[in-house]
């Protein structure tokens, strides 16, 4: 009874933080006034943000995913190569996790606003005229960019943790038997690094894929509703609309696509059972 005594806890947490409130969040985006319907998710459906706020989601999640994977994989590679300094190199490179969603909005906002550092360095190098306004509604493609560099920098290092601690699990003969037969340092990685890394870049990218459609507060003080994503409607609806029901509906969609691309990684970056023993 041993294990399950010692499992019970999170068990129970789990139960009472997440299944009780996920059953009761489900129960309400089917209900209005007491009845079961799809009402609320027809409302989400007509709304004016919905369409922007699906595609602005899914496009900093196709731009910043896959580019934090490839940075985090360099980083990762880099600290390999080092020797003294490395841990120091490390701690500077997750300075971002220690750095809240909305810090982070706001240090990229004083970097790109009309009064920003952006526009003062640009106007003293000569190259603009006057104040440029990065952050409207008139300027979509530069919104996007400036919240997708802002993702970059605060959640790449989330990747670099998870990669760093699987590198370090790599065995060591390998490589050495790589070296033996003349492989390329890039032969060694694709063929190597890359294969005993998958699990490792699987978790990276299921949990940065999921708090990425789930991004709200960096979003909210950069672009504000100038930049609609689901989890932003979903507040909107329930604090400002005061309509529960539609909230739990967004809510509902947010759980579908991050399950939905779960379930890509768990079946494309399976591990052969050989590699796992």
């Amino acid at each position: 009874m041993i294990p399950y005594i010692l499992i019970a806890p999170s068990l129970l947490f789990l139960g009472v933080l997440f299944l009780v409130p996920l059953v009761q969040t489900i129960a309400l985006a089917f209900q209005v006034h007491g009845a079961w319907t799809t009402a609320n998710f027809t409302t989400m459906a007509d709304d004016i943000n919905f369409h922007d706020a699906i595609v602005d989601t899914f496009a900093i999640v196709a731009i910043a995913v896959p580019l934090q994977l490839v940075l985090a994989l360099g980083m990762a590679m880099m600290l390999r190569g080092l020797g003294r300094g490395r841990d120091i190199v490390l701690w500077i490179w997750s300075i971002p996790l220690g750095i809240s969603d909305l810090a982070a909005g706001l240090v990229w906002l004083a970097i790109l606003t009309d009064q920003g550092f952006l526009n003062t360095v640009l106007l003293k190098l000569g190259l603009v005229s006057g104040p440029v306004s990065w952050l409207s509604y008139e300027t979509p493609t530069a919104l996007l960019i400036g919240i997708a560099f802002a993702e970059l920098w605060r959640a790449t290092a989330i990747v670099l943790v998870i990669l760093v601690a699987g590198v370090q699990m790599l065995p060591k003969e390998y490589n050495e038997a790589a070296d033996v037969f003349g492989a390329s340092p890039w032969q060694r990685f694709t063929r190597i690094t890359l294969p005993l890394l998958k699990p490792s870049i699987q978790t990276a990218l299921i949990l940065r894929t999921v708090l990425a459609f789930e991004m709200f507060a960096i979003v909210q003080a950069i672009g504000g509703r100038n930049f609609p994503v689901i989890v932003g409607e979903a507040f909107t609806w329930q604090y400002t609309n005061q309509n529960f029901g539609v909230a739990a509906a967004y809510a509902v969609v947010v759980m579908l696509v991050s399950l939905a691309a779960t379930l890509v990684y768990l079946r494309a970056l399976r591990t052969p059972r050989e590699q796992i023993g």
